[in-house]
Parts: C-alpha cells; sequence; structure tokens
C-alpha cells in the first residue's frame, strides 16, 4: 500500500502549487505578466523599499514592458494615473511607449501628462536613456511642445517650480514656437533672454513687481517663487489662501511658524479649505497623505487644523465599500511592514510606512461596515480592542502602533478556521512577504487555509490588497480570489464591485483592460 500521509485524498478544488518564490525565499505565486506590470505600476514610486532597490524595480518593469503589448501598457499607465494617482510610474510607461513608437503614445500623453511636473518627469526619464533612447525623437518634441503652446499661465507658472529638469531646461530643449505675444514673452523671461515686460501675463507681471517693492499685491504665483523674498505674517497668509488644496496641506507646520495661525479667521479659513469636499476630489489625495498631515502636525498647528484633517480623511474615504454580509480584514503589521509607503529616499522619504496604509485600509473598512472583524497579523494574530465609533484616525493609530515580527499571510485564516468562522468577505493588507508559515511543497499555506475556509464558507471572497512592488502573491488569482495593488481610493471601488460579483473573470487587469484609448 502506497503512504497514506503522502497521498490521502484532498478536500475541495486541487490547489495550485507555488510557482515562485519571494524575497523571503518562501514559496509564493508569481502574477502573470499583465498584472505584475499592473501591480508594480500602482505600488511603485521607483525608490528603495525594504526588500527592492529603485533599480530593481526600474528593472522589472522595462522588462515586462517588452513581453506586455502596447495598448495593456498605455491602459496601465492611464489608470495608474487616473485613478491611482501615481507620478513617476505613469511617466515612465508613457517614455516606454516614446522608445517603442507606439501608436497609443499621443493619448496616453494627453491623459497622464497633465501638469508640469509630469512633463518634466517625462522628459528627464527620456533624457536619461533608462528606455533605450536619450533623445526626445520628432513625435514627443512635438507633443511637448503642444502642452507648453497650450498650458495656461497657471499652469506654467506651476510648471517652473522645480529642477532636473527645469522648465527652462525643457523650453531650450524643444524650441516651442509660440503664437501668442503673452506665452512668447514668458518663455524668453523663463529663460533669461531679452522679452517685452509689457507682454508678460498679469500673474508674471505682478510677481516682478512685487520683487521691486514689497507694498505691491501678492502676486497669484507659486509660493515657492516667494519663499526667497522676506515676506510679513500677512504675505504667509495669503499665500495659505491663495494656495492649492495640496500645497496647504503640506505646509502646515511653515503656517504655523510664520503666525499665520495667529491671524484673525486663518485658523477657520484654513480648516474650511481642508475639509471641501471638492476640492479633496480636485486634489486627488491619497487618505495615507492626510494620515501624514495629521501626524506630522506640530503643537503649533491649532486643534481645529487637525479636527478638519480627520474630517478630510472622513471625505477622503467616501468610496470604503458598504458590503453586505460579513467583512473580515486583515492588516500585515510585520516587520517588513515598517518601508515607507513610497520608498526609502535620502532626504525626503515620507514619514507614513505601509503598516500605516495597511491600519488606515482596515479602520475605513470598520467604520463603514458594521460587523467587520479586525485581525492584525505578523508571526500570529495579534489581539487589539477596536471601537468602530471612533474615528477612522483613531484605530489606525492603534493598529500602526503595533508593528515588528515575521509575516504569516495564513495566520488569520487559520484562526478563523480554528474558530469555524462564518465570514462573506476577507480582505488582506500586505505587502506579501509571507515566511513564517513557508510550506516545502504544492501549494502555500494561505492558498491551503482558504481552501479550508470555503468549504465551510462556499460563497466566500478573497481579496488580497498588495501595497509593495514586490511580484509575487500568496493567494492565487481565481474567481473567489481578487489580487489588486494601489493606495487610492479607487482600489475600495474595485473590491466592492468584487465583492457584489460584479468584475468579469479578469478581475483587475480587466479593469484595465477597459480602459478606452
Amino acid at each position: 500500500m502506497a503512504n497514506a500521509n503522502l497521498f490521502r485524498s484532498q478536500k475541495g478544488k486541487l490547489l495550485p502549487n507555488a510557482n515562485a518564490i519571494n524575497f523571503e525565499q518562501a514559496p509564493a505565486y508569481r502574477l502573470p505578466p499583465q498584472q505584475l506590470l499592473a501591480q508594480y505600476a500602482a505600488t511603485g514610486c521607483l525608490n528603495a523599499t525594504f526588500y527592492a532597490s529603485a533599480e530593481a524595480q526600474l528593472d522589472t518593469v522595462l522588462e515586462l514592458s517588452k513581453e506586455v503589448d502596447t495598448r495593456f501598457i498605455a491602459q496601465t499607465a492611464i489608470y495608474c494615473r487616473e485613478r491611482g494617482y501615481m507620478k513617476d510610474m505613469p511617466a515612465l510607461l508613457t517614455a516606454v511607449l516614446a522608445a517603442k513608437g507606439a501608436a497609443e503614445l499621443t493619448p496616453v500623453f494627453d491623459r497622464v501628462i497633465d501638469n508640469g511636473k509630469m512633463l518634466r518627469n517625462f522628459v528627464q526619464i527620456i533624457r536619461s536613456g533608462a528606455v533605450g533612447r536619450k533623445s526626445l525623437g520628432t513625435r514627443p518634441k512635438k507633443l511637448v511642445q503642444a502642452w507648453l503652446n497650450t498650458a495656461s499661465e497657471k499652469a506654467l507658472l506651476s510648471a517652473a517650480v522645480g529642477n532636473t529638469p527645469s522648465l527652462a531646461d525643457v523650453v531650450k530643449m524643444v524650441h516651442p514656437k509660440p503664437t501668442e505675444a503673452w506665452r512668447e514673452a514668458f518663455f524668453a523671461w523663463l529663460i533669461g533672454k531679452p522679452h517685452n515686460a509689457d507682454a508678460l501675463p498679469p500673474n508674471v507681471k505682478a510677481f516682478e513687481a512685487y520683487k521691486r517693492d514689497r507694498a505691491q499685491p501678492l502676486p497669484d504665483v507659486p509660493f515657492q517663487m516667494l519663499t526667497a523674498l522676506e515676506l510679513s505674517d500677512a504675505a504667509w497668509a495669503q499665500i495659505a489662501l491663495q494656495g492649492g488644496w495640496q500645497m496647504v496641506r503640506m505646509n502646515l507646520n511653515t503656517f504655523a511658524r510664520r503666525g499665520v495661525f495667529q491671524l484673525p479667521g486663518m485658523t477657520e479659513a484654513i480648516a474650511a479649505k481642508l475639509r471641501d469636499a471638492e476640492a479633496i476630489a480636485k486634489a486627488r489625495v491619497f487618505p495615507y497623505q492626510l494620515m501624514a498631515a495629521y501626524c506630522s502636525a506640530t503643537q503649533e498647528v491649532p486643534p481645529a487644523i487637525r479636527e478638519a484633517l480627520q474630517d478630510a480623511l472622513e471625505i477622503a474615504l467616501a468610496n470604503v465599500p458598504q458590503i453586505a454580509g460579513k467583512v473580515v480584514v486583515c492588516p500585515d503589521v510585520s516587520g517588513s511592514m515598517s518601508s515607507p509607503v513610497t520608498g526609502y529616499r535620502a532626504s525626503a522619504s515620507t514619514a507614513v510606512r505601509c503598516i500605516d496604509v495597511a491600519a488606515l485600509v482596515a479602520a475605513a473598512m470598520l467604520r463603514k461596515n458594521a460587523g467587520t472583524s479586525v485581525l492584525p497579523f505578523e508571526n500570529d494574530v495579534v489581539n487589539i480592542d477596536l471601537n468602530p465609533r471612533d474615528t477612522v484616525m483613531t484605530n489606525a493609530q492603534k493598529l500602526a502602533a503595533i508593528g515588528g515580527g515575521g509575516t504569516n499571510c495564513s495566520a488569520p485564516l487559520a484562526l478563523l478556521n480554528k474558530n469555524k468562522v462564518q465570514a462573506d468577505l476577507i480582505v488582506f493588507v500586505s505587502d506579501n512577504a509571507s515566511w513564517v508559515d513557508a510550506t516545502r511543497h504544492g501549494a502555500t499555506a494561505t492558498m491551503r487555509e482558504w481552501e479550508t475556509f470555503k468549504q465551510r464558507n462556499p460563497d466566500a471572497k478573497l481579496v488580497c490588497i498588495d501595497i509593495a512592488p514586490y511580484g509575487t502573491t500568496q493567494a492565487a488569482e481565481r474567481m473567489d480570489v481578487l489580487n489588486i495593488g494601489g493606495f487610492s481610493d479607487d482600489v475600495f471601488n474595485i473590491v466592492a464591485a468584487f465583492a457584489a460579483g460584479q468584475l468579469s473573470p479578469a478581475h483587475w487587469v480587466g479593469e484595465i483592460g477597459a480602459i478606452g484609448i
């Protein structure tokens, strides 16, 4: 008789064998090329993470771009810019299309390169030679010229802030031929050439006048153009009032140092701006950016401003789904989740870690779905008491304070199986670098525990939200398993559609593939 332990009958579906190893050298599932490209594009910021260097991320994306057709590259670039709110990766994919001479370049450029920073990112990537060419080429050059010749004065002034390359460098590179006198004067002014000062656009004229005479009204220009000048508290207050939503969110401590909040009515005015739902939507804010602003606010920032940030966070999480049935959310609080969510940068790493994002998702789902269970995990599930009536910020901070330990993605499912829990949707938020539960062969421990869970809950679904560009998952994609990457609130929309059975069999890749070019 054959070995009964080795050849015993398996209940449920035949599980797929792990076909990859993760960065902890543990068994995992490699995502197919299209999904892998989307996952890197939605989570990669081209900075070093806990496991992957910036160079490794770039090399992976470029290699995947050879395997995937240009139409899907184009759709991924659009998705990650318009719905994922990413910057560097969509610019990189647009540059890849330029290097390939793809027919999709023009429509993608028009949708992805939607501001001056994105324009400078695109030019920087092309000129670096990373995508296989160092010159813009005829069609990309014409697209850059067209952007310069159609952008508004406000867009051009915003684009003029920043270097490597600067907007002046770009203008010198592509030699735009403007048909409007103000634009011609602006470009000459920008690059330090003789120009007709009378033809300059209004805000540039006002800026030049203000430099000569501080008694003039404060010009409506990007505040970075003014910070080298000596400014009064009243001038800083005017900057705060004129500034865009993201700029205000990022400079609360600066305004506090400059005495802005001590001026009558300024605290109320800035708080109103921060909780403006229309401005929040227009700013395409990541919910975690509000958490970052809240956590980094000094004691000089008034309590009313912190309260406004909490209100803004609740507004930014409006797309968190209300899901019928029992929901269980499993945030990864292991050591590898301590990595900055946008990666390590020499002097500008974000204070927000992957664990903060995972905690934020869990707290938001708890707030929106009555009866939700939250099972944070590392080596094992960590017990924690959360009040669903507390603010999202409060519960997120409680979860993020756990931290440390190894990664065991199967632990929450094992606990649910041990307690014979009934549930309809299980949501993991993790970097998927599981190793504590590594198996020697066959399916991952997560898939095995999921199959056991399905025997009691045949209609249940599993969602794995990946927030790091590592390329593997612990749960193989199938009709009841969704793998998705990213930080924006669009992830919640797709989770809700999946839970309601509204996605195609291709799931997230199908959503991206449905984008019109």
